[in-house]
């Protein structure tokens, strides 16, 4: 306890002088929110034919995060699997795992090396504005992985200042592990500047991420005491950086964007007899650029262009040291070696017409090229999209609006569908009561990792498989909203929503028929997701409450089995809440963060048929306060992960599909524990 407080005390004297920062604020006109995904303009979350989700900028500097999985790990319809053998973290999305979810990055879409969504990890969370989440294929806007939906992560633009500083310093225990500042506990430190003048922008950052790693073994450890440990989590040091500069006038808007980072994950084996121990560093470098344009020609048309491309490296190195004479050599082991090299290139323009106030246009095309090389990589493959899209906005009546879309593609590989179609509806029943109704067919292309990607090493045996086709899915979704109750200091809406996706040629992980030692990628099932969604939602002066409930169904792997005779559908609930309320003489506020994950459930083959198998519910929570001293600080502090759990029971006796890179059964890794948070934030203007 004395490290913590010592810690407090030291933040605290960092407060030498310092206009104020706002207080987060219930916000009455919530649905006036304005969305952009998938949108024709910039649009209100009411006016929008999508059922979009968004998490606002107060809502993540209230939560107090160090990265991106902390600000989804409480909302509905998101799980995290984290393989603690490559040091990674995976997403899935109301019943979909990683790689049937596109994230985007201000528009642009992030580059994985897996399967796993490991670029959620690697974005800085201190220059994100705000995210929203579309649910359902979006395939049509955005072409191939977008079968679960999208999660656009918007950067900050630069205050409306002449010049802005902003710093952060956060401290964090890692369950009872800490030393300050350095080595045990979460440590993050984050610098951005930003400045603008007669239409020019620009912005410039930099962040520091530092986790200790959670219950490691002593640096001293044998390999026979390594071997036996148990569950830890490995070191990640993570640097981040961005630049942006850009122009703007009432017509024309354009900028350029770079975001790097590069990250170590460090893992220490046991020391065997001779005195000697591995060494492991996986290094991951990633560049990121953005130019992007707007142009509004007239009043009834306006141009948009983006072009992007991403530069990503991940570097495998180990070494065997010699601890009596502190020397050491690159091992030779399978997998113990490797550079793989990943690139990807998009180039998207659309048009946006309004022929009159009943119909609107937009048509467009999409070029994009991804390319991989390295050791585990068969050759110096490379696939080229190509894409024409056109959608509609038509309002026949006032209380009508009807979005149909057709896209139209062309990949080097594989045989595309012909034409993916899609038509979102919106109906305003009443003043209060709006219906939408979607039907969209969607489609994923095989990544280049899953075709070429071989994944070799001590313990795994993994191919990719170049005669893969593509992924498809027939989606139907609904959602009614209600907003009964708007008023100046009062607000409640609820939506309930419901899905059913149907997908063909699934691609997924199973053994090698002709080696049972290999595992590989095959489109060997049909599979579906149905579910039901309540999101209801009270704001009443300084105080907001939020409490939603989901219950998803998935068909598994042996519902077309005509041998099965167990449930051909496994359904997991979840509810999460929030209660905020801001302070507003004491100028700070509080927010507690729960969510409960229900029992997952499926079943894998045996002996004697199938057995069903089952990872165990839990309980989330977080704490935050939040409170504004002096004139530029903002101190936070809270508790996370209240339940203190760190993993979950499982029944399965092998590794699952999802991650075959699991070499442990029994219990699933979720968290190092309950953690306590300490953070200042300096925001200084210069008007």
């Amino acid at each position: 306890m004395s490290k913590y407080l010592s810690v407090a005390f030291l933040l605290c004297g960092f407060a030498a002088a310092a206009q104020d920062v706002k207080v987060d604020t219930a916000r009455a006109n919530d649905l006036k929110d304005v969305v952009v995904t998938g949108q024709f303009g910039p649009q209100t979350l009411k006016n929008s034919v999508y059922n979009v989700r968004t998490i606002s900028s107060e809502k993540i500097r209230l939560r107090g995060v160090t990265n991106l999985q902390q600000v989804l790990n409480t909302e509905l319809g998101f799980r995290f699997s984290n393989d603690l053998t490559l040091g990674t973290t995976d997403v899935s999305l109301m019943g979909m795992t990683g790689r049937n979810v596109k994230i985007l990055l201000d528009g642009v879409p992030m580059v994985d090396r897996s399967d796993t969504r490991e670029s959620l990890g690697q974005i800085d969370i201190n220059t994100v504005d705000r995210i929203e989440i579309v649910e359902g294929p979006m395939s049509v806007v955005y072409g191939t992985d977008a079968l679960a939906g999208v999660i656009n992560i918007i950067t900050k633009k630069p205050a409306n200042a002449l010049f802005n500083v902003n710093a952060r310093v956060q401290e964090e225990t890692v369950g009872e592990e800490y030393n300050g500042f350095t080595g045990s506990g979460v440590h993050n430190q984050s610098l951005n500047l930003s400045w603008q003048k007669n239409g020019w922008s620009a912005l410039a950052g930099g962040s520091h991420n530092e986790f200790g790693g959670w219950n490691l073994p002593p640096k001293t450890a044998t390999l026979a005491q390594f071997n036996s440990w148990g569950t830890f989590w490995k070191p990640k040091e993570q640097w981040l950086g961005n630049a942006k500069v850009g122009y703007k006038n009432d017509n024309f808007n354009i900028w350029y964007r770079l975001d790097g980072v590069n990250e170590v994950i460090d893992v220490r084996y046991g020391i065997n007899d001779l005195g000697k121990g591995k060494l492991a560093a996986y290094t991951t470098d990633r560049y990121t650029q953005q130019l992007q344009s707007e142009w509004r020609v007239n009043p009834n048309l306006q141009l948009t262009a983006i072009a992007g491309y991403t530069d990503l490296q991940r570097n495998t190195r180990t070494v065997l040291h010699d601890f009596t004479n502190n020397t050491e050599e690159l091992t030779t082991a399978a997998g113990e070696q490797d550079v793989a090299k990943f690139n990807s290139a998009i180039f998207r323009t659309t048009a946006i017409y309004k022929l009159n106030d009943l119909v609107s246009f937009q048509p467009g095309f999409e070029y994009n090229r991804d390319g991989a090389s390295g050791q585990r990589i068969s050759g110096t493959p490379v696939i080229s999209d190509y894409a024409l899209f056109v959608s509609a906005e038509i309002k026949p009546v006032n209380w009508m609006n009807i979005r149909p879309g057709l896209r139209f593609i062309k990949n080097s590989i594989y045989d595309a569908p012909p034409v993916i179609p899609s038509l979102n509806t919106k109906f305003r029943l009443s003043k209060t009561l709006d219906l939408r109704l979607a039907y969209a067919r969607g489609f994923r292309s095989p990544a280049l990792r899953e075709l070429y990607y071989d994944f070799v090493d001590a313990s795994h045996v993994i191919y990719g498989n170049p005669n893969l086709k593509a992924e498809e899915s027939n989606s139907f979704n609904g959602s009614v909203s209600w907003s009964g109750v708007t008023t100046e200091s009062i607000q409640f809406r609820s939506t309930l929503a419901g899905f059913f996706n149907k997908f063909k040629n699934k691609i997924d992980f199973a053994q090698d028929p002709s080696d049972p030692t290999i595992t590989s990628l095959f489109n060997v099932t049909n599979f579906k997701t149905v579910g039901t969604t309540l999101d209801n939602t009270l704001i009443y002066k300084k105080f907001q409450a939020n409490l939603g409930f989901s219950y998803i169904g998935s068909y598994h792997d042996y519902s077309e089995d005509e041998q099965f005779t167990g449930s051909k559908v496994v359904w997991s609930p979840e509810v999460s809440a929030s209660l905020n309320y801001n302070f507003t003489r004491l100028n700070g506020g509080v927010g507690l963060f729960y969510k409960y994950t229900g029992d997952k459930l499926g079943f894998q083959t045996t002996t004697g048929g199938y057995q069903q198998t089952k990872i165990s519910g839990f309980s989330f929570a977080d704490f935050m306060i939040n409170k504004n001293i002096r004139k530029f600080l903002t101190i936070n502090a809270g508790v996370k992960n209240i339940f203190n759990v760190t993993q979950l029971n499982s029944t399965a006796t092998s590794a699952s599909s999802a991650n075959p890179h699991s070499t442990t059964t029994g219990a699933v890794p979720l968290s190092y524990g309950r953690s306590y948070t300490l953070g200042l934030t300096y925001n200084w203007n210069k008007i």
